[in-house]
């Protein structure tokens, strides 16, 4: 009988070790080899981050492409937002942009969101993909469902991958927070 418990406790350390070095791995080869993106799972939310984007606290991606900033949303607010219904931009071709700036809005099943500024400089263009299947945002958040391209300087409250994830974290406590209080935010 008592060599069962040391058995068990021995077991339950060795998958506690084993558990330990597979997030260590999954951090550390997301650090190391930058094509790989980063495993976020938190509640009933997972997903996969590129490390080669750069991310703004209200959950919009940008990535560089020969000078042009591609931008689009997260996986986290395509969740929060649902399937995509329709989308408009006012922003045209050639205007210049500020970060911050409504450019347009976005209406998904759950809720409409304005798209933003990502960056100081110049609106490039729409994607143009869209116009045929809006599902891409939900479907491709990081590929083919990017919302437009524009040119400048980053706003100064982007963050690496790791920094989105710390922001992820926050905001999935606040709605955790709001859902025992009784207010009904849902992230599942």
């Amino acid at each position: 009988m008592g060599t069962g418990r040391i058995r068990s406790h021995q077991f339950r350390s060795s998958l506690l070790w084993l558990a330990t070095l597979r997030a260590f791995r999954n951090l550390h080869s997301s650090v190391t080899d930058p094509g790989k993106p980063l495993l976020f799972k938190r509640s009933h939310f997972t997903t996969r981050l590129p490390v080669d984007c750069v991310y703004s606290p209200s959950h919009f991606w940008a990535r560089e492409i020969d000078g042009t900033w591609r931008i689009g949303f997260t996986k986290f607010a395509t969740r929060m937002l649902g399937d995509m219904v329709d989308h408009d931009f006012e922003a045209k071709s050639g205007t210049a942009i500020a970060p911050g700036q409504i450019l347009g809005w976005v209406e998904g099943f759950k809720a409409i969101s304005d798209v933003y500024g990502f960056c100081a400089g110049e609106f490039v263009r729409i994607n143009p993909d869209l116009a045929a299947n809006i599902a891409l945002i939900t479907k491709k958040p990081y590929a083919d469902g990017w919302l437009y391209e524009a040119r400048g300087s980053l706003d100064d409250k982007c963050v690496d991958v790791h920094g989105y994830a710390a922001i992820l974290n926050q905001t999935i406590d606040k709605m955790l927070e709001q859902q025992r209080a009784g207010k009904g935010t849902d992230i599942e």
